[in-house]
């Protein structure tokens, strides 16, 4: 291969991309955008691209950063993709141009199989019948693989509850002092990743890490020369995230459990430190009773409305307090208890932060569900942090996805991260929507929060997916909706149903291709990162415009600020974090240049609100109709003929 072979050269008709991968297609914007980011990499300058469906973003960017020959980390938003750019994109990629580029995958340490947790499990008598036969393939497979990767798998499902007892966190990994420490799969990935010239993370192990959570990244991302983030427009609410403060109370029952298992082990004459691990976790199960409101976020204001709600955290926060004593007279005792004492110490001071959080800078709030409770404190703006951060690793960066732009333009991205001096473009999406799509805006005449409202969306629903024959994505904005709509409609189509909840999400997926004909009921998990080609997917239905709720703590917060500042928090937070969501719904439906597909937008709000513009505006250009009469004729013409 040429030393000077540029990207655009790489991606020509001509080219070696061309001629090594099957039905490769040269698209202008694809060029465009390598040609950009390889001037970024030279430059180590900054640019921000929002790159529509169809462009060929992942080429465009990892083909300028394997010719460049820079030190380079790439990150994106699930370990599905991590996982689809490692083992599917690069190899292609290096093989078409000949380089020997040393590559990496890392993921976040709860990815690994921990061996000696794994091994400590089978004697721990809250493992069940039928945790105890997921742990003996486990360990099988613990005896065999190479990488420990959990996701390779498939014997034991994603959400069975055995996996964090072979895992670690930060909080309770022994380090070095491991007995099973020369053999951990972690400390191996990391090995591979510092030696690689490209390491594929995701954006929560890079934010750990920025926000120096001890993932065990950061001795990495320093001496990247480029950062190139992918599916940017989930940035600013994993920022916040990572740079506050959260406790919850799986962290406090791990710990509670922990430190019995190490008391036994190691301070078998201390009765009153196993006493105090048993009352930590009664009372984290009591106080998990006394917050349980429904499931959803709660403002912690609630606790000074609430007495009995701050009691119950105030139980809690002494038993945790009790059980750090504890552990403080016996962390010399032995590597397991040190451990388990430099946890208790943390959460005890992150508890503080997150109940006693609450001021001009932070916002207190916290989440329930059935199961459990985390309680968090988040920081209004993330800015000044992250442009922080950010100036502590000068390397080119590179921020795309393919939903980042409001109205065509950037503004909103940029002013979430703190970004002034950028390199900007916006490529539109090369399929043909005029040709391949239809938009139905339905009548309705009722708005949201009307009673009519669900009822009119469900007998809509059906008239549509009758048209449709199956085929549909029911995307929501709430559970509530969801499940109001999935009951209903359940009894009346004559097509298969799958609703979020029932299944995971991997397997509902696979079971809606499979299918062919099928209707899948979903929430936000479903709105983006899910890719259905082909007529399996025909429809998407959303219910109304994706508005982050009214009573959202961390959304008001922001909100009241801005105000306060005498700034227009609808037009600047609202409206465009509400428009990047709808885009990624409405992106569920053309995937493919074959793809043929209606999407209909139920909200009235869309036509009787002036802002309703930006969001049509903000969409590809479909043709728009308000007759369903239009649907039955576009379906219609795919019907084979007999």
């Amino acid at each position: 291969m040429p030393a000077d072979l540029t990207p655009a050269a790489a991606l020509a008709a001509d080219g070696p991309i061309a001629a090594a991968v099957e039905r490769f297609q040269v698209r202008t914007a694809q060029v465009e955008m390598a040609t950009l980011v390889a001037d970024a990499i030279e430059q180590r300058g900054t640019l921000v691209c929002e790159a529509g469906t169809g462009t060929g973003k992942t080429f465009a960017y990892l083909v300028p950063a394997l010719l460049s020959g820079r030190r380079t980390i790439v990150s994106t938003a699930t370990r599905t993709l991590q996982d689809q750019l490692f083992h599917v994109d690069l190899p292609r990629i290096r093989r078409a141009l000949g380089l020997e580029t040393k590559v990496a995958l890392l993921k976040g340490r709860a990815n690994y199989l921990c061996l000696h947790r794994a091994e400590r499990a089978e004697g721990d008598p809250l493992v069940g019948p039928r945790e105890q036969r997921e742990l003996r393939r486990i360990n099988e497979w613990g005896r065999e693989t190479l990488d420990g990767d959990i996701g390779a798998l498939a014997d034991v499902p994603e959400e069975s509850p055995i996996w964090p007892f072979v895992t670690s966190t930060v909080d309770n990994c022994l380090g070095q002092r491991c007995p099973r420490f020369d053999d951990c799969f972690v400390k191996e990935a990391r090995r591979r990743a510092a030696a690689a010239d490209l390491v594929v993370v995701n954006h929560h192990l890079l934010f750990a890490d920025m926000a120096l959570r001890g993932e065990g990244f950061g001795e990495i991302l320093p001496t990247a020369q480029c950062v190139i983030i992918d599916e940017a427009h989930q940035l600013p609410e994993l920022a916040a995230m990572s740079f506050g403060q959260a406790v919850s109370a799986r962290q406090l029952r791990e710990l509670a459990r922990d430190a019995g298992v190490a008391a036994l082990a190691e301070a078998a004459d201390m009765p009153s430190l196993r006493e105090a691990a048993r009352v930590l976790e009664e009372t984290v199960t009591r106080t998990v009773q006394a917050l349980n409101l429904g499931p959803g976020r709660q403002s912690g204001a609630i606790l000074d409305s609430q007495p009995a709600l701050r009691e119950a955290l105030e139980t809690a926060r002494a038993a945790l307090g009790v059980l750090a004593g504890n552990l403080e007279a016996a962390a010399e005792r032995g590597p397991e208890l040190e451990a388990c004492e430099r946890r208790a110490s943390e959460l005890t001071a992150r508890f503080a932060d997150c109940v006693d959080a609450g001021s001009e800078e932070w916002v207190s709030w916290f989440e329930t569900s059935a199961r459990g409770f985390v309680l968090h404190a988040t920081p209004l703006s993330i800015a000044d942090r992250f442009q922080t951060h950010l100036a502590n690793y000068p390397a080119a960066w590179v921020y795309c996805s393919g939903t980042l732009a409001i109205n065509g333009e950037l503004t909103h991205f940029k002013r979430e991260l703190g970004i002034v001096e950028a390199r900007e473009a916006v490529w539109v999406s090369p399929f043909d929507y005029g040709r391949q799509t239809l938009m139905y805006l339905p009548k309705f005449d009722c708005a949201p929060g009307d009673a009519r409202y669900l009822p009119t969306l469900v007998d809509a629903a059906e008239a549509l997916i009758e048209c449709s024959r199956g085929r549909a994505f029911f995307l929501f904005t709430s559970y509530r909706a969801l499940e109001y709509c999935a009951a209903q409609l359940r009894t009346r189509l004559r097509y298969p149903v799958l609703v979020q909840g029932e299944a995971p999400r991997a397997m509902l997926l696979e079971e809606f291709k499979r299918l062919g004909n099928a209707v899948l009921f979903g929430t936000s998990t479903f709105w983006e990162g899910v890719d259905v080609r082909g007529e399996a997917l025909s429809l998407v239905i959303i219910d109304k415009l994706p508005f982050a709720p009214p009573d959202d703590p961390v959304a008001r917060a922001r909100s009241d600020r801005l105000a306060a500042e005498g700034r227009n928090a609808f037009q600047e937070l609202q409206l465009p974090a509400a428009v990047i969501a709808l885009k990624q719904g409405a992106g569920r439906l053309i995937r493919d240049e074959t793809d043929r597909g209606v999407l209909v937008l139920c909200d009235p709000r869309l036509r009787s609100r002036s802002y309703g513009r930006t969001f049509l505006r903000s969409l590809p250009p479909m043709p728009q109709a308000a007759d369903i009469n239009a649907v039955r004729e576009f379906f219609a013409a795919d019907v084979p003929a007999r």
